[in-house]
Formats: C-alpha cells, structure tokens, sequence
C-alpha cells in the first residue's frame, strides 16, 4: 500500500501527517513504528492523521514513535492546522480541531495564504492527580518527593490532555535523558506512562527545558509538555504566568492565564516535504 504523507514539525518536533480524507490506514500504530526511525524510516517522533471530524474542522490521531496511541500534541495539532488550512480542508480561523484530549480552538497567523504560526488554546491544566493520572496523595503534586531508583527528587505534576512530570533542576543540559527518562516514564506512580520535563529556570519570565515524551524518547520540543512546565512554574512560584521556553528545535510561547484558567502556546509549524511510502507486508 502506498500512502502519501507530509513530514511537518513544531520547533523541532517532528510527525509524518497523512491525510485521513483521502487515505485510511488499517493500522495505524503499525505504520507509526515504520516511519519514525531516524535511519530505516522516514525519521519522525511519530504519526499523526488527519480525519474528519463530526464536533470540529478536522480531528487529530496521534501515534508515538512506538506505535501507542497519544492523547495529545501541542507542537503536532499547530501543524494539524497548518495543513487543514493550506490544504483546503478547512477555511476558518480560528479553527476547532478535535483531540483525544477535547476540542482545542487554534488562531492562525496567515501572510499570503500560508500559516506562519499558531496559536492555541490548550484549555484548563488538570492538576487532580488521580485524573493525570499519578499515584499520589493530596489535591494536587506540586514539589512532590519521589524516589526514582534509589536517587530523591521533588516533582510537580500536571495533565495537558496527556501525563506531564516536571522537574525543576539549576543545570539540565549535562543530563543522560536516555538513562534517566525512562526510570520516570516507567515509575510505577504513573500507570500510563508520564511524559518528563527537566527545566532550568534562567529568570521569571524565561526557562530551559529538555523532554523525555512516553514512547518516543527525548524529543526536540513537547508542546503540551512546555504547557505543563509553564503550569508548574507558576505553582511552585517560580516563574510568572507568561514564560518563555527554550527547547533543542526552537522557542514556544506559555501563558497560564488567570482570567479564564486556560494555557495559550504559541509557536512556529512548518513543512519540511512530502512523500510517498510503501508499506510492505512482513514475509510469514
């Protein structure tokens, strides 16, 4: 089967989009795990369709490099957007796409009939956690202990749509995510998996970060996963409501607005080519 597919990404954080109009894949999490390695693949942190939608313009599937299912992406629905828009499948703006995680409302900063950056309203933080879901006690996880083999560390924890762990340490860059982020993904506090953010706060309104994202590994930008860094910022009161985060692809914009409670990203979406790839069936 042939599928045609656009590789987009938000500040580094790459998917292959394939527009669920015109194509439909029997399985998904299948053609995921074949496309995203870096050397035998197309190279991407996962798959995301395009479908239409009965509540909004278009809905979203997400699939992470490893082929489970994800609730949400903030870096992958701004491309969601661009695509809908610049492709014809939706017009409006702003625009309603529909998540796993709800339907998210995405203002679209046009020039010459091309997207150039999105913004979107990533709605109300949960912070309850038996609905992040964490195995914790208490309203909420905010400085939390937790012990992650053998080794003490203070969490704060917040759902975006999907699981987030945020750490807060004074130096991030020197890490070994590949070591480290999985210990967290796996801890048995968090029964579906958690995505982890590392941030290095550089002054109130400004922080560094580095992610490990549940099935895909350490990626180059975590949209929803900056939300929840934001989000944690303000509750631990280190950092204003509105935060700059950098990431190893690029920039994202936070605010955790008190007026409404809701959390605006704004960030970049680009395309970088479209193709065509051939899955083969495995030989029995």
């Amino acid at each position: 089967m042939k599928i045609p597919f656009t590789k987009m990404h938000g500040a580094g954080n790459d998917y292959v989009y394939v527009n669920g109009f015109e194509v439909t894949l029997a399985d998904p999490g299948a053609v995921a795990r074949a496309v995203s390695p870096r050397r035998t693949g197309v190279g991407s942190d996962g798959l995301i369709l395009i479908q239409p939608s009965a509540v909004a313009a278009v809905r979203m599937e997400m699939y992470n490099a490893d082929g489970s299912r994800g609730e949400m992406c903030g870096n992958g629905i701004r491309c969601v957007g661009k695509y809908a828009y610049e492709h014809g499948l939706a017009q409006e703006n702003p625009l309603r796409v529909e998540t796993d995680a709800g339907v998210k409302t995405l203002e679209l900063d046009v020039a010459d009939g091309k997207v150039r950056s999105v913004n979107v309203d990533m709605g109300e933080p949960i912070l309850d956690p038996a609905r992040i879901p964490g195995r914790f006690n208490g309203p909420r996880v905010v400085d939390a202990p937790l012990e992650v083999d053998g080794e003490a560390c203070q969490v704060t924890c917040v759902s975006m749509g999907n699981p987030h762990c945020v750490l807060f340490l004074p130096e991030i860059a020197a890490l070994d995510l590949e070591a480290i982020g999985p210990r967290f993904e796996h801890h048995e506090r968090f029964p579906k998996r958690v995505n982890t953010e590392f941030v290095q706060v550089l002054w109130r309104g400004e922080v560094n970060m580095r992610v490990w994202e549940r099935g895909s590994g350490e990626t180059a930008a975590c949209g929803t996963g900056a939300c929840a860094a934001a989000v944690a910022g303000v509750l631990t009161g280190r950092t204003d409501r509105r935060v700059l985060v950098h990431l190893a692809g690029g920039d994202l914009s936070i605010e955790w607005r008190e007026r409404d409670g809701h959390v605006y990203m704004r960030g970049e979406a680009v395309e970088v080519f479209r193709g065509e790839i051939e899955m083969i069936e495995p030989s029995a």
